[in-house]
């Protein structure tokens, strides 16, 4: 590492696989892709739109019951980032449930499966465009070929049918509406994560439900409403939480495409249930594959400058970026939190677009 001054130089990989980020983003996809088809398993007993509801809330409960059990800090956002999280909720917990549900209620679900798997997209345009985040061409055509696994898993029999332009729009609005959401939630990711899946899920389980109340959906049994608030804390909440710990390691273009797998696993555990293997879902498997490890073998290191600034975050004195004085000896490796200021500096070694890297290229 090479301080302002010229100091001292280091070279950090991060890790591939070993990089926290790539595994929380992966584990999340996982735990997502697995609520489609238990999901199913309850849709004979309740609507769909109550069922998003409920899993919903599931989450925010879940997770608020967690932070009480683990008696977790109370949480302090910055005046400065609490824009961005109200951005997220209402994109992400408001408007993104309503336009799919819109969406759903005119159009067959093949061509809706297809088209929900443009948030993936979205979000890694936004991330480029809009954020300035940094992509390589082995970061785009990884993308592109997780993206098209998921899009081949989406289309039953190689077909879909999308025969109305107003429902696609709805949907794909809703897609434009998380993927805004994974955008503005990345600015906020060094908060807490299970506080932000908390507040999250507090206000999209309510809104689900009530528009699902409202367009005449009844409340399940009590054996299947716990059932669904209990899928909804495992892949709603659960996999919220290490989709915002991907963000903040992995930058949101990656966190998002390794999230965009989710499809995949939720296709191996439908098949593990009784569903038949396909050409579709082995095809898918290659693709993804092809893609992920693209993004994992991408390398990205060079010059940079870190900016000064005081923060508050869970963090190590072993990663190159957090070398600040404390009260009392801290040894390497010991993950601590408090008020930390991080001096300007500037240095090379291999990165992901994480927290610490949100630098112009």
């Amino acid at each position: 590492m090479r301080d302002s001054a010229g100091g001292r130089s280091s070279r950090v990989r991060h890790g591939g696989l070993r990089n926290r980020g790539v595994q929380a983003a992966l584990l999340a996809a996982v735990l997502f892709g697995a609520s489609a088809p238990l999901a199913k398993l309850l849709l004979g007993e309740v609507s769909p739109w109550l069922l998003a509801g409920l899993l919903y809330v599931g989450a925010g409960l879940g997770m608020g019951v967690w932070r009480l059990v683990r008696r977790s800090p109370r949480v302090r956002l910055p005046r400065r980032d609490v824009p961005w999280l109200v951005g997220a909720v209402v994109a992400g917990g408001v408007a993104g449930p309503v336009l799919l549900m819109v969406g759903l209620s005119s159009m067959p679900a093949s061509g809706a499966s297809l088209l929900l798997n443009a948030e993936g997209v979205l979000t890694a345009v936004i991330a480029w465009v809009v954020f300035r985040e940094p992509a390589g061409r082995r970061v785009v055509l990884g993308m592109l070929a997780i993206v098209a696994g998921a899009v081949v898993i989406a289309v039953p029999g190689g077909q879909a049918q999308v025969t109305s332009m107003g429902p696609a729009l709805a949907i794909v609005g809703a897609c434009a509406c998380w993927a805004l959401d994974n955008n503005l939630t990345r600015r906020v990711s060094l908060t807490d994560a299970t506080w932000l899946a908390a507040v999250k899920g507090s206000v999209a389980g309510p809104t689900n439900l009530a528009v699902a109340l409202l367009l005449g959906a009844r409340l399940p049994t009590v054996a299947v409403t716990a059932s669904a608030l209990a899928l909804g804390f495992v892949a709603y909440g659960l996999s919220l939480v290490l989709f915002i710990v991907g963000l903040r390691h992995v930058g949101t273009a990656r966190a998002g495409a390794y999230f965009s797998v989710a499809p995949f696993f939720g296709a191996v555990l439908a098949v593990a249930l009784g569903d038949p293997v396909t050409w579709q879902l082995l095809l898918a498997g290659v693709l993804m594959g092809v893609g992920t490890w693209l993004h994992l073998s991408e390398e990205h290191a060079h010059e940079h400058t870190h900016a000064a600034v005081t923060h508050e975050h869970w963090h190590t004195h072993d990663d190159g970026h957090h070398e600040h004085e404390h009260d009392a000896p801290v040894a390497a490796g010991v993950r601590h939190r408090h008020v930390h200021t991080h001096l300007a500096v500037t240095h090379t070694h291999e990165h992901y677009p994480d927290a610490h890297h949100r630098h112009d290229h």
